[in-house]
């Protein structure tokens, strides 16, 4: 098994590749190590120095480093490991069933911002390591609230990503969106 390794905008987090699916039925976020009980390789990757977050997207793997501490020369060997261990072993991704959304029926311009969001901000910002996902939009305001997760969740350049980018495609394509914030 060979693994890629490539980074990210945030110079604090570094995306795996490992060849395989990673998270088919939908990107999940480990903040800490007891979210992270919820999958074994989360729990692994955990156990080793320095790791403060990690992410899984469709094929790829994003690990948050503390920050302090080690560099990834450092760590990268122990966490290629840990992958490369994890899928060996045959152990299932998720301990738990995959998160499943409760969308209540959405408003013709929340459905436009959540097709816009997936078709074109989605795919973009996961060749960085992260996600961007709908969280609220106030239609009397126009103000649209999104979550940043995995390399764009505290990235120093996720500020202008979402100012430059998305907010202006949003206003763009979507005329009731006004303004888009983060939410944490």
């Amino acid at each position: 098994m060979f693994i890629q390794t490539e980074p990210t905008p945030n110079p604090n987090v570094l995306k795996f590749l490992p060849g395989r699916d990673v998270a088919p039925h939908g990107a999940r976020e480990f903040l800490n190590v007891d979210q992270a009980t919820a999958s074994p390789l989360a729990e692994a990757l955990f156990q080793q120095e320095d790791v403060a977050g990690v992410f899984f997207g469709t094929d790829y793997i994003a690990v948050t480093k503390a920050g302090h501490g080690l560099d990834w020369s450092e760590m990268k060997a122990p966490i290629l490991a840990a992958i490369m261990d994890h899928y060996t072993s045959g152990a299932p991704m998720l301990r738990d069933a995959p998160e499943v959304s409760a969308d209540s029926e959405d408003s013709e311009v929340v459905a436009e911002i959540k097709a816009l969001l997936d078709s074109r901000v989605r795919p973009a910002v996961a060749q960085d390591g992260g996600d961007i996902l709908f969280d609220a939009f106030d239609e009397e305001t126009g103000v649209l609230t999104l979550k940043m997760r995995g390399a764009c969740s505290g990235c120093p350049s996720s500020a202008m990503t979402l100012k430059s980018g998305v907010e202006q495609m949003m206003r763009h394509y979507v005329p009731e969106v006004t303004r888009v914030e983060q939410v944490a």
